[in-house]
């Protein structure tokens, strides 16, 4: 069977490249831009929240709150204490978090040695 080699035909290119590059930016299509973040983010507060994990989360100034994650969205988590009052936390002032049980482990092996 023999088959014929299909070319693309440049006049085609060429058209549509002068017509980019007279065509003003605000009418051209856009490339669909990536994704800001992978879902992992969500599914580590979702598997945290499900299981009501003890968290310790570390501030920028270095206050650190322990509790449970009830709810997050984009820009914003709420904690729940035991022994304090429900706290509305903006992600940018967390530093980081740990789950409180890490805590623990690591202070059994300081014992042990």
């Amino acid at each position: 069977m023999n088959r014929k080699l299909i070319r693309p035909d440049l006049v085609e290119h060429q058209e549509r490249r002068r017509s980019s590059l007279t065509t003003p930016k605000y009418l051209q299509k856009r490339r669909a831009e990536s994704a800001e973040q992978t879902s992992a983010e969500a599914n580590y507060y979702l598997k945290q929240m499900a299981n009501q994990t003890r968290m310790v989360i570390v501030l920028k100034d270095g206050d650190r709150i322990r509790g449970t994650i009830e709810w997050y969205d984009r820009g914003a988590l709420k904690v729940h204490q035991q022994n304090g009052p429900n706290i509305l936390l903006m992600k940018d002032s967390v530093k980081y978090m740990y789950k409180e049980e890490d805590e623990r482990q690591r202070e059994v092996e300081r014992t042990r040695v």
